[in-house]
Parts: C-alpha cells; sequence; structure tokens
C-alpha cells in the first residue's frame, strides 16, 4: 500500500532533505529509521527538497509498504528517529497514484524575521534577525507585485535546475505578530531560493534601498542584480502541502 506521511523537523543539523553521502540529511536518516521498521530498505518521495537549514512543520512524504499498521509508521519511526529533531506526525493510506511530489497542487513557506534590537538566543535556529526600520507600505505594495504569474529569473540561484522560471504565486503575505515578521508565500511550486531571495528584495524595498520600479525591472528582465540577497535559511519554514481530494 501506498502511505502519506506528514513531517515536522528542525532543520539545523541537517545538510537538507536530499540523501547525499558523507552528509547527514532528513532524507537518509528517514530512511534509516524506516529500514529499522520494515527491515527493507525504503526509496522516499517528498513535496519538497528544503535546503541546508531550512525547517518543515507540514513536509509531505510518501513511502510503499505492505504488513505493517499505519499507526506503526507513526509511533515506530518516531522510535527510531530520536534523537534527531525530526517526527512523523500522521500517516494515511492513499491512493497508488498519490505522489507527494507530482500530485501537489499548492506549496506554503513561511519566512520569520525578528523585528528588535538585541537577537534572540533562544529562536537563533528559527528566525532572521532585522532590527532596522522598515516602510512597511512599500513593502505590501512589493508583496502584491509578486502575486501571479512572472518569469522569476532574477529570483533563483545560479544552481536552480528547474527547466522554467516561470511560476505563478498564489499569495504573498506580510503579517506582524508582536517582535516577529511573518511573511507568507503559496505556490504550486518554486525556484532554488526563490523564497529567500524575494524576502531579501522586499526587506530591501522596506529600508529604501531598492524601488518598486526594480521590482518591475527584475521581473521583466530576470537582471538578478536588480533582486535582494539570500536571506538566511533559519527563518524559512516548509509550513504545508495542498493536495486535490
Amino acid at each position: 500500500m501506498r502511505i502519506k506521511l506528514v513531517l515536522e523537523y528542525d532543520g539545523t543539523p541537517f545538510a537538507g532533505w536530499q540523501d547525499q553521502p558523507n552528509a547527514v540529511t532528513v532524507q537518509g536518516i528517514l530512511q534509516d529509521a524506516l529500514k529499522k521498521l520494515t527491515g527493507q530498505d525504503k526509496i522516499i518521495h517528498a513535496a519538497g527538497r528544503t535546503d541546508a537549514g531550512v525547517h518543515a512543520s507540514g513536509q509531505v512524504i510518501h513511502v510503499d509498504h505492505d504488513g505493517l499498521p499505519l499507526r506503526a509508521f507513526v509511533h515506530g519511526v518516531n522510535a527510531h528517529l530520536r534523537p534527531w529533531p525530526v517526527a512523523v506526525l500522521s500517516a494515511d493510506g492513499v491512493p497508488e497514484t498519490f505522489h507527494a511530489r507530482f500530485s501537489a497542487v499548492q506549496r506554503r513557506y513561511r519566512y520569520r524575521i525578528l523585528r528588535r534590537t538585541a537577537p534572540s538566543p533562544l529562536r537563533a535556529h528559527r528566525v532572521d534577525h532585522y532590527a532596522g526600520p522598515l516602510d512597511m507600505a512599500m513593502m505590501q505594495a512589493a508583496a502584491q507585485a509578486l502575486v501571479g504569474r512572472h518569469d522569476f529569473s532574477a529570483f533563483r540561484c545560479a544552481a536552480c535546475q528547474a527547466p522554467s522560471p516561470v511560476k505563478t504565486l498564489d499569495e504573498v503575505r506580510i503579517e506582524t505578530l508582536e517582535d516577529e515578521l511573518h511573511i507568507h508565500f503559496a505556490a504550486k511550486s518554486f525556484l532554488h531560493n526563490q523564497v529567500r531571495i524575494m524576502v531579501g528584495t522586499l526587506l530591501d524595498i522596506g529600508r529604501g534601498h531598492r524601488t518598486l520600479q526594480d521590482l518591475h525591472q527584475a521581473l521583466m528582465t530576470g537582471d538578478r542584480r536588480l533582486a535582494g540577497a539570500t536571506r538566511p535559511p533559519q527563518g524559512l519554514t516548509l509550513v504545508g502541502v495542498r493536495y486535490d481530494g
């Protein structure tokens, strides 16, 4: 049977999601845990490949297996994952046509920015830190300019392997929660580092270092120099994946 698992993890100790030799990754330790539980090598497929230091509260994977009840894929896998900061939140049977990556219709990310003078030792691996003044009205206007279908060539890293830079953003929303700024992004898929570069661009506009015209030019020309710097990974979390039905 095909099983869909929802995961939560702290990306701090990992070299990203994807299994790679001589590095500790989320996929690697999860496949090790599944082998200890089932006695078999299991290939797992994820909705998104998070980078080193990026977290997830709603990552989705699928794996094929017969012979164990679904509850074993929560309690049993979690027992074998200790002490790594990864947990299986739920397990559900799904049709064989389900694919964690290719069946997804929307992925949602949240980027957290701490907005106080002092850094936070308790949140050091959860937030980016920027204490200077920001023009929130300009940032909101820039966020709305990103929504829709655009060529995001200026908002991806040089190593991005996506066949097309054209993506459709369903939502870019900025909210203030106590001493943090949260920026929410939703789309079917994203380019490599797209979210972190968009955050860097929004911050530059809020600081007055770039203009809305720069943003429009970046979208029109694909010139990476017109977009902001790639912000640090620790502020980013994959918060959920949506599927039809």
